[in-house]
């Protein structure tokens, strides 16, 4: 039968509950139900316009890239702008960079100068997020990067002990201080924990820390890496670029990009389409999973409009379909991958219902091969339509829908919701022929 949902993943459980922290099925309620999430990537390298990681791939100095602080003004970074935007793309929780691995924290932190209230903006960003956040009925996410390439130790502590505690402090310091000074916080994303492993940076202190701090807290994987893969699983896996599902036993999110860089990069004009972001978003939906889709706003803080056109593209789709009802809350399906190649998505669940997803329309006739649930009723969701169909059972097992319109219900994707009379389970191999019965 498998192992239960997440079992294993909620390490030292009956330490936590004893601190008054909530079960991982508990804190993860709200999450399961979001599907859908921003990530905003901003900070220093956003000024020079040639991705996030531009400090490490052109070997900029440390004081040469330090002095990019006197030209941080942020003054077009309009925290509740972002967040209106994500609720209107209906993502419903942020993450924002709070320090990249550039090491320039967006807070009034007490632990170094090198910060957003010492620069010419002199704001701290991450309180002006948190409220914009709130203030528009979304969760709360803060990334930290663990790797730093400014602090003299973020290097050293690989090699030196006395520099790994000096760092190690500094960073333990840093958490605390985004736990401690912005109320709850929901979501906990690591990032690039090199160049230590989990006892090096003393992770399990580090985390208890965090939970004690904000008990209904979430945290990602990426805390402690070593060979192999991560070392410390906490709560849900985050595969970056790509989707990959993780066991049904694993919570897991996808992050990804509305183009090809995580920073503003002023050259990447190759911009994914709406169709493509919501083939994305119905493929982590369909397998149990998020999609935390990502904003990288110019340096001065403007968001690109082809950024903007594309999160609101999502969001109309979405309140075509039902206020996101293939979407939101929906569960991870048992149903076998159908390729986009084929012009057929995944399909989400609901109880009894299922949800498939077309993004290529071939006109009045459609066929659904291997669905093993008597289908009661069918209905195209952005109108409401009812749509005819024939199911059989034998000699093959197909689901035909007749009279359907010669165009597309829906000019990004659309969606037949299949009322069944049980929970809908669909194989591709179901009733396949592949050659005659041989005597």
């Amino acid at each position: 039968m498998g192992r239960p949902r997440n079992a294993g993943s909620d390490a030292g459980k009956d330490e936590l509950m004893a601190h008054g922290i909530p079960s991982l099925n508990e804190r993860m309620a709200w999450w399961r139900q979001a599907r859908f999430g921003m990530f905003i990537h901003y900070g220093l390298y956003s000024l020079l316009g040639r991705h996030e990681w531009v400090m490490n791939r052109e070997r900029i100095p440390v004081d040469e890239y330090a002095r990019l602080a006197d030209r941080f003004t942020a003054e077009k970074c309009d925290m509740r702008h972002y967040a209106r935007l994500a609720r209107e793309a209906g993502q419903k929780y942020m993450v924002l960079t709070t320090k990249h691995h550039e090491g320039f924290c967006l807070w009034d932190t007490k632990l170094t100068d090198f910060k957003s209230t010492r620069a010419p903006a002199r704001r701290d960003l991450v309180a002006e997020y948190v409220e914009a956040a709130r203030a528009e009925g979304l969760r709360v996410g803060l990334y930290y990067s663990l790797m730093d390439w400014r602090h003299p130790d973020g290097a050293q502590c690989y090699r030196d002990e006395a520099a790994r505690q000096r760092f190690v402090e500094y960073t333990h310091g840093l958490v605390r201080e985004l736990m401690t000074n912005y109320g709850q916080i929901d979501v906990l994303f690591y990032d690039v924990p090199w160049p230590l492993k989990p006892n090096g940076w003393e992770s399990t202190r580090l985390n208890h820390m965090v939970r004690t701090l904000q008990p209904q807290i979430i945290i990602n994987d990426r805390s402690g890496w070593g060979r192999g893969g991560t070392l410390m699983p906490e709560d849900y896996d985050t595969p970056e670029n790509h989707v990959k599902a993780s066991p049904p036993y694993r919570d897991w999110e996808s992050c990804d990009t509305l183009n090809h860089t995580w920073g503003y990069n002023r050259v990447d004009h190759d911009w994914k389409t709406v169709p493509q972001l919501l083939s994305m978003l119905v493929s982590c939906a369909s397998q149990g999973g998020n999609l935390l889709l990502n904003i990288g706003p110019m340096g001065d803080g403007t968001v690109q409009p082809e950024a903007v056109a594309r999160l609101k593209g999502i969001g109309a789709w979405l309140k075509r379909n039902g206020d996101g009802e293939s979407i939101y809350g929906t569960e991870r399906a048992t149903c076998e991958w159908m390729n986009f190649a084929f012009g057929q998505s995944p399909a989400t669940v609901r109880g009894h219902t299922m949800y498939w997803h077309v993004p290529r329309w071939y006109g009045r006739e459609l066929t659904m091969g291997g669905m093993e649930t008597k289908v009661l009723r069918a209905r195209i969701l952005s109108t409401g339509q009812e749509v005819t169909f024939k199911q059989s059972f034998e000699p093959t097992i197909r689901l035909q829908f007749g009279d359907l319109p010669e165009s597309p219900p829906d000019p990004d994707m659309t969606v037949i919701a299949l009322e069944c009379d049980g929970p809908p389970v669909h194989r591709l191999g179901a009733g396949c022929v592949v050659m005659p019965d041989v005597p």
